[in-house]
């Protein structure tokens, strides 16, 4: 698939303002790739796919991810907020026919992160999180960090996260704390 064809798929299948919200996405995660490296085809292409199924019925993606057997637990409570991104990678591949690991996996983390992520996969996450449209207090210190080096935004969008979750006492899913542990112990050895 073209880029200029998930483009247009993903214009389909989103609102303007969510469309609007990708298509900053796709420009940070560039800029961050330009910076950081990675394969910039496949930060464009999962940046661009990253919010697919945002819309889609919240049942039907826990069914797909069910199907999938992705995960050996049980992720229904953990909020329908973050489906979109597994059962997002799951429909890029089924749908569009998109066969690339580097690209799904960036599009299963994009929402939670996850520990062992490729410099691809970390560029989509934090590109999702600080992208100028982002304008919650926890974007603008992400943001700073990232200026610093990736792992170090990508380490304070974790915090955030937790931060925002548990301050609405929310669950959290694990990938979410498993990412900031890793982080946290690089930026702990680089002292």
């Amino acid at each position: 698939m073209k880029l200029t064809e998930a483009v247009n798929a993903v214009e389909e299948a989103l609102p303007l303002r969510r469309f609007e919200h990708t298509m900053r996405v796709a420009e940070t995660a560039g800029e961050l790739a330009s910076k950081y490296g990675g394969d910039a085809d496949a930060v464009q292409m999962a940046a661009v796919l990253h919010d697919y199924a945002k819309y889609r019925d919240p049942e039907e993606m826990l069914q797909e991810i069910n199907r999938s057997g992705m995960f050996a637990y049980d992720i229904e409570g953990y909020g329908t907020e973050i489906l979109h991104a597994f059962a997002g990678a799951l429909l890029v591949e089924k749908e569009l026919n998109i066969r690339s690991s580097v690209i799904l996996q960036a599009i299963a983390s994009h929402t939670t992160g996850r520990a062992g992520m490729s410099l691809e996969e970390k560029i989509v996450f934090l590109a999702d999180y600080i992208e100028p449209g982002r304008t919650f207090p926890g974007a603008e210190k992400a943001r700073e960090a990232s200026r610093h080096s990736l792992e170090a935004g990508c380490l304070e969008a974790c915090a955030e996260t937790i931060r925002f979750l548990s301050g609405r006492r929310l669950p959290i899913f694990p990938h979410t704390f498993e990412a900031y542990n890793e982080f946290a112990a690089m930026q702990l050895s680089e002292r």
